[in-house]
């Protein structure tokens, strides 16, 4: 932001009204939880349709969440060769309707929500949740790798930016607004409150930052958004975990090599993610609309011999979970392509080699799927896939270590539970939303410790790269923060810092009966834009700007009659001791470019000017003080 701009706008600080804000948020958050309910419903009908009724493929769902609608056979074989093609159809209505309508809503929703509050002054569409929810339900529906976060993240935003424009809202209300209307989707949809606020305000940033605006609105939307969507579909958490906890020291090596190598899987999804995306089908020469149709063939391919890489995923999450405790579903032996995968590795491997096979198996896969689905232009989240990721990558970890360390009390589930969390607060660089992200989720707190440990390696070996390309790397890059920067640098500075000419430095001063064109000859010989008038004892009676002597140039003819007491007028001045924010508020009110300063004790005895020449100079003196490292 530049200063003039800035000279232009110190006057109306915006400031924020946050009783007001918070009552937008009641609204808010009931049409977020709303819309995730609505969202949640036709993403089941979809998938319950393309998947279940034409493919007879019924993946397990997450503990839970139990199937709204169920058509076609639930026992029989899925068809196989329908993968090839229904994704692909997929994909090409979603790409025409997106492409066609709002464009924006292309790839995952959350990175376009980033877009739209650090540069677009919080403003979306009206369109585009509407056209972002009915082509995320095509997308994911017909098997495309794409998740909740997205979609349901510009739901709430688009409602909060549209209530922001309706109200005639200030930008920094607006974008307030838009991130905790994405809270309250993700919070709700999630049911993940507390981790839904404080991942929108997480987000924003890849480096360690948070945007502290945002985390009360956010909470109040969260709330309200939650409880809507919990009166039509419970309280409970999203995944069935057993009750495991962390309780021997021994355990941080394994959990410390977990984060190693979710470090390590997150950057392989987000190289591959932004390879496919940059590298093929931002080259491919064919209009956008048909892109997302290549995308969704290739996540039929994959999905043609791997099924579980397909849609949503959350079943595999599931399965690891299931893998501990007997009964309780499907486990990672009972997955659709199990006996397949097992029928081709040696004979007589040990259960849990086998199960580490299929999840790393289904861990690559999901990356491919998600990349194809997504990155072509495909309308879906990440935050799914990555957790399914993640999980598969910790559980296939965990069945490894347990093997092979058979001292060590492992509990493979556990080790998927903690990559979720580490997988994601890799890839995304939101490590302190994602560990409560996952222990909501999940409804399991005991293993927080482990969790800390794997998400924080996870994310210092990550922090060179994002999943979400719109982030900033902090809150000082941010457009929007440069006036706050501004004005906490100008309010910290004095008046007194800025002062350059003193009396006995080449101030020039002018008597009350000096003569118009002797005031003439002196300020052709100045570069100063303000005189001050001064009586015989030399004390501030008034002060002439150098506007005024040229207006009254062109509107008096007798120079010799005219002096400088007749055009004089009331000073505004300024200690030395005020800041140089409150100089600029008075520059901007008195529409001057530069005003007297006075000794505090005595308003009638001059110190000097400061003018807007001399604030800027001062503002980039301490810039470059602060942010250059001293020669020596």
């Amino acid at each position: 932001m530049g200063l003039g701009r800035f000279f232009r706008t110190s006057a109306q600080v915006e400031e924020i009204d946050f009783r007001r804000l918070l009552l937008m948020c009641l609204i808010v958050g009931l049409v977020a939880g709303l819309g995730a309910a609505g969202f949640f419903v036709m993403l089941d009908a979809g998938s319950a349709f393309f998947m279940g009724y034409l493919a007879h493929f019924h993946p397990a769902p997450p503990g839970w969440e139990k199937p709204l609608f169920h058509f076609g056979p639930g026992d029989g074989l899925p068809i196989r060769w329908l993968f090839l093609i229904i994704p692909m159809l997929g994909g090409l209505v979603s790409g025409l309707i997106t492409f066609t309508f709002a464009p924006e809503a292309e790839g995952h929703g959350t990175d376009a929500a980033i877009e739209a509050y650090h540069f677009k002054d919080g403003s979306v569409r009206a369109r585009v949740p509407l056209v972002k929810s009915i082509t995320s339900m095509i997308t994911i529906g017909t098997g495309g790798s794409g998740g909740r976060e997205g979609p349901i993240a510009q739901i709430g935003s688009g409602f909060g930016s549209v209530l922001g424009h309706y109200l005639k809202l200030s930008p920094n209300e607006r974008r307030i607004l838009m991130a905790a209307g994405m809270s309250a989707g993700i919070g709700a949809i999630f049911h993940a409150p507390l981790a839904g606020a404080l991942f929108a305000a997480e987000v924003l940033y890849r480096g360690p930052d948070l945007e502290y605006e945002v985390v009360v609105p956010a909470f109040v939307t969260s709330i309200v958004a939650y409880c809507t969507f919990g009166v039509f579909f419970g309280w409970h958490p999203l995944l069935v975990t057993p009750n495991y906890a962390f309780n021997q020291v021994s355990l941080l090596a394994p959990y410390l090599l977990l984060g190693i190598i979710s470090a390590g899987g997150a950057w392989l999804f987000t190289r591959t993610f932004y390879g496919v995306r940059g590298f093929m089908f931002k080259r491919l020469h064919i209009p956008n609309h048909l892109k997302p149709a290549i995308g969704g063939g290739l996540t039929g391919l994959i999905g043609f011999f791997l099924p579980e890489a397909l849609g949503a995923g959350y079943g595999v999450v599931q399965a690891c979970f299931n893998n501990d405790v007997a009964g309780v579903g499907p486990t990672i032996l009972e997955l659709p392509t199990a006996a397949a995968i097992r029928g081709i590795l040696p004979a007589g491997m040990a259960p849990g080699l086998v199960g580490a096979v299929i999840l790393g198996l289904i861990a690559l896969a999901k990356i491919g799927t998600t990349a194809a689905s997504i990155g072509s232009g495909g309308s879906g989240g990440v935050f799914g896939p990555a957790v399914v990721i993640g999980a598969a990558l910790g559980g296939s970890t965990g069945l490894l270590f347990q093997h092979f360390f058979t001292s060590l009390a492992i509990q493979p589930g556990a080790f998927a539970l903690v990559g979720m969390a580490g997988f994601f607060a890799g890839a995304a660089n939101t490590p302190i939303s994602t560990i409560i992200m996952v222990s909501e989720m999940t409804g399991n707190y005991k293993l927080l410790l482990p969790a800390m440990l794997v998400c924080m390696v996870s994310y210092l070996l990550c922090q060179r790269f994002s999943l979400y390309e719109k982030q900033l790397p902090s809150r000082m890059d941010a457009p929007s923060k440069l006036g706050t920067m501004a004005r906490a640098i100008l309010r910290r500075l004095t008046v007194g810092n800025a002062v350059r000419r003193r009396p006995d430095a080449g101030l020039v001063v002018v008597p009350e009966s000096m003569t118009l064109k002797s005031l003439v000859d002196r300020y052709v010989m100045t570069t100063q834009l303000c005189f001050p008038v001064v009586d015989e004892e030399g004390r501030l009676t008034g002060v002439i700007a150098a506007q005024d002597i040229r207006r009254t140039l062109t509107e008096v003819q007798m120079a010799e009659l005219v002096i400088a007491a007749d055009i004089a007028v009331p000073a505004t001045t300024l200690t030395a001791d005020e800041s140089l924010l409150t100089a600029i508020n008075h520059m901007v009110r008195t529409e001057r470019e530069e005003l007297v300063v006075v000794d505090g004790a005595d308003n009638r005895r001059i110190i000097g000017t400061v003018s807007r020449g001399d604030i800027i100079a001062e503002y980039n003196r301490q810039i470059v003080s602060s942010t250059v490292p001293t020669l020596g």
